[in-house]
């Protein structure tokens, strides 16, 4: 089966996906990666002492490197503004998704979450564009799309509010339709994968996100009820 994972940025793959991707590769799935931007305008830039440009083309290496440790089917990284989407024609966006949708014809696409987890509008964007291109492409007789799922965290429950400050929600445990139980392999693909980024190693370690994934990972799937949770984003489809 064919899954294509659809991102904003380099490195949102390696934040969690990758070790769902190396455990999908395992079974013999096709494995691709869209990727929106280079990621030029990141922080990570000023420290560097290089150009949105030159980050970009860093990055876009780092990338590569990505592709290879995971033995991803195939890559395709555009060049749209990195933290610009939102001042795009979401049309242009939508166009180039659907070509990338067109020449790969997956059954499964996955990007993020209404909410983008972190809430970065460029996040956000790419999930409306993805949602947007996927059902006007049903509905045109793209056929071959089965499953359109969010990769995501379930939120954690606590008061949407403490101390004065609101805490940014994801998503509700209920709606959670797919967990995919990580083997160890999987979790030093992830690892090895985010290694790749060394111009963020630094910010990797910082954010803790291995020990934050743990051994799970969880997937909305849009406009289905799964129950019980499927184990496998592959399952209950024909």
């Amino acid at each position: 089966m064919k899954i294509l994972y659809i991102f904003p940025h380099p490195d949102d793959e390696s934040f969690g996906p990758a070790a769902a991707m190396h455990a999908q590769l395992k079974k013999g799935h096709e494995v691709y990666l869209l990727t929106l931007t280079k990621g030029g305008a990141t922080k990570q830039r000023v420290k560097l002492g290089v150009s949105v440009e030159e980050m970009g083309e860093i990055r876009y290496k780092e990338m590569q490197e990505v592709r290879k440790t995971l033995s991803l089917t195939d890559m395709i990284v555009l060049d749209f503004p990195d933290s610009g989407l939102k001042e795009l024609d979401p049309r242009v966006l939508e166009e180039a998704v659907k070509k990338h949708i067109e020449n790969i014809r997956p059954e499964i696409v996955i990007t993020y979450p209404v909410h983008g987890i972190s809430g970065f509008h460029d996040h956000l964007i790419t999930h409306a564009v993805v949602k947007r291109v996927f059902l006007a492409m049903k509905d045109n007789g793209a056929d071959y799309l089965e499953r359109l799922a969010f990769v995501t965290i379930p939120d954690s429950r606590e008061p949407s509010m403490s101390n004065g400050k609101f805490r940014f929600k994801h998503t509700e445990r209920e709606l959670i339709d797919c967990i995919i139980l990580l083997q160890q392999d999987d979790i030093e693909a992830m690892k090895k994968a985010l290694s790749c980024y060394e111009t963020y190693k630094a910010t990797i370690e910082a954010s803790g996100v291995v020990e934050k994934v743990g051994d799970r990972i969880y997937f909305e799937i849009f406009m289905e009820n799964q129950k019980p949770v499927l184990s496998d984003i592959t399952e209950n489809i024909r």
